[in-house]
């Protein structure tokens, strides 16, 4: 199998935001062994029907939710279900793959068509580097959560969820990379895996400074310039939070793809840095 052919599944739990409803999640994520493929998270809850998720069309989100039935935890049941959906993907894109997990009892082995499953030590734990990035994004994603500025009170489940996806986005190929040659699965010894800053390490958007300061040829009035013209005002922060916010709702209820998500993340992530 080539590195892209190489799968690795874990398992991890987050806590949720204050205010959101339950107290935890429990997440599947699955990427390649070279970072170009990272598989849509997999969240569990304890809620069958959460009063947030109504109306979304969750088909098209880049995440996916079930219900624990009663517990946060991932089951047999649910497990055997994401591996069917897993298979199907990988047989829509022509691919036979090699799925490395570690072996436990919520983890049932499958004979698949194009997935072969293969059940690692324990000790192994390809997946914990991966994992404890991946958490690193999403906290730094909760601290930054501005209620104030976006009129919306505290963070609901739905909310978690975007943010799990964006930081699930945050973690990038070569920290996946360097996880697999640090645990021995590297197809080329003598190649050196990228070094990744880990996110404890980025700086924030106060550290990286931004100027407010209005360009020299944007200082007073140029001339031949339309004075009569109405100034626009500019838009307050809690203006422009709540714009996104109504833009994001409409995708959730109208998205034809996941993909559409990623550019509204972009966009979400452009406008922090500036306010």
């Amino acid at each position: 199998y080539a590195p892209p052919e190489i799968y690795v599944c874990g398992e991890m739990g987050v806590l949720l935001p204050a205010g959101s409803p339950g107290e935890r999640l429990s997440l599947l994520l699955c990427a390649n062994a070279d970072g170009s493929e990272k598989v849509p998270l997999r969240a569990v809850g304890e809620s069958p029907r959460p009063r947030c998720l109504q109306g979304v069309n969750l088909g098209q989100m880049p995440w996916s939710y079930r219900a624990g039935g009663g517990t946060a935890g991932v089951t047999a049941p649910l497990f055997a279900e994401w591996l069917r959906e897993f298979n199907e993907g990988m047989r829509r894109q022509g691919k036979s793959v090699l799925l490395l997990l570690a072996k436990q009892e919520a983890h049932p082995y499958l004979q698949l068509s194009n997935v072969r499953m293969v059940f690692l030590p324990p000790a192994a734990a390809l997946d914990r580097g991966i994992a404890n990035d991946l958490q690193g994004h999403y906290r730094r994603r909760c601290l930054r959560w501005p209620p104030a500025e976006r009129g919306t009170g505290q963070p609901t489940l739905l909310d978690a969820l975007h943010m799990l996806a964006q930081a699930w986005g945050d973690v990038s190929p070569g920290l996946i990379a360097s996880c697999f040659c640090a645990a021995g699965f590297s197809p080329d010894a003598g190649t050196e895996a990228p070094t990744l800053t880990p996110a404890s390490a980025l700086l924030s958007p106060e550290e990286l400074g931004h100027d407010g300061e209005p360009a020299d040829g944007d200082k007073g009035t140029s001339e031949g310039e339309d004075v009569g013209e109405p100034v626009q005002p500019c838009p307050s922060e809690r203006e422009v939070w709540g714009s996104l916010a109504t833009l994001r709702r409409y995708l959730e209820c109208r998205a034809t793809s996941p993909d559409l998500f990623q550019a509204f993340y972009e966009l979400e992530d452009a406008v922090h840095m500036v306010s």
